[in-house]
């Protein structure tokens, strides 16, 4: 009888041990399979608007930084630096013949031939012959710019995606053609419960694991915790993440988004929104 209880009391012990373990790990290395893969995205959109006439690259296609995207027609925009150039050349000629004037009218007035008034008449047409011709190269450069506009380039290396668009399609200057994958801001966003967050810290060592290679796990590092989740009352604006509850208990505890750097070589190449579960190592 003796030993029934005695079996009772150390399966209890055990019991209350392992849950005591459970509870310090919980504390010690807060774990969430709440987590994702992120990246910046960045929207391509044309500086000038017109006709697209080549498109050389396809969906999910892996780009340089410096590789053509797509060209606008750029024949109109070539027809207004050869304007603005001829412009430059009159403003030039005038420019000139303004500045001759000036000599003799200099040379006349210092043999008191012509009065001060047609002296300083001289220096003003000058002056102003100067400006239209700053005015000129000033729109020679505007137009040359915009001719160089009609070529869109990747600013970043990354990763096409949702190309959905062909040669003939009219595009307006700031309109957003394309979303480019920054493909060096790779970096994990854990959603930690309220009750974890105190315990997790920059610097603190993470273990990242995607979703389906359980078994190639790759390291992180924690940057820093949201200060703010979507409130659906209202009271704050959706410029900050809005994070769905997870059911845990009959209270369910909000969950803040914990920024992880990826210091380890994944397992495989990281796609924005994969699923990941994350270990952290306390300090």
């Amino acid at each position: 009888m003796k030993l029934k209880y005695v079996v009772t009391l150390v399966v209890v012990a055990l019991a209350v041990a392992g849950v005591w373990l459970l509870y310090k790990r919980y504390h010690a290395q807060p774990w969430t399979r709440d987590g994702q893969v992120r990246a910046n995205i960045v929207g391509i959109a044309p500086r000038v608007a017109g006709p697209i006439v080549s498109i050389p690259v396809h969906d999910n296609q892996p780009v340089k930084k410096g590789d053509l995207l797509f060209e606008i027609d750029p024949s109109t925009y070539q027809a207004a630096v050869d304007a603005a150039a001829a412009k430059v050349q009159q403003t030039e000629a005038l420019a000139l013949q303004e500045e001759q004037n000036l000599e003799r009218q200099t040379q006349l007035y210092k043999t008191n031939v012509v009065g001060q008034q047609a002296y300083q008449d001289a220096q003003d047409q000058y002056a102003s012959a100067m400006a239209n011709e700053s005015v000129a190269r000033a729109q020679l450069e505007t137009a040359q710019l915009n001719l160089s506009y009609t070529k869109v380039v990747a600013p970043v290396d990354g990763y096409l995606t949702n190309v959905n668009t062909s040669p003939g399609t009219y595009v307006n200057a700031g309109e957003q053609l394309l979303a480019l994958v920054d493909a060096t801001s790779f970096w994990v966003a854990g959603y930690f419960k309220e009750t974890q967050i105190s315990q997790v810290k920059p610097g603190d060592v993470a273990q990242i694991t995607l979703m389906g290679h359980s078994g190639q796990p790759f390291s992180g590092t924690v940057e820093s915790t949201g200060w703010a989740i979507f409130i659906q009352d209202g009271a704050t604006v959706q410029l900050i993440p809005e994070v769905a509850q997870t059911i845990d208990w009959v209270r369910l505890p909000q969950r803040f988004p914990v920024r992880i750097q990826i210091t380890g070589k994944p397992p495989v190449p990281l796609r924005i929104g994969q699923t990941v579960s994350i270990s952290i190592r306390t300090k």
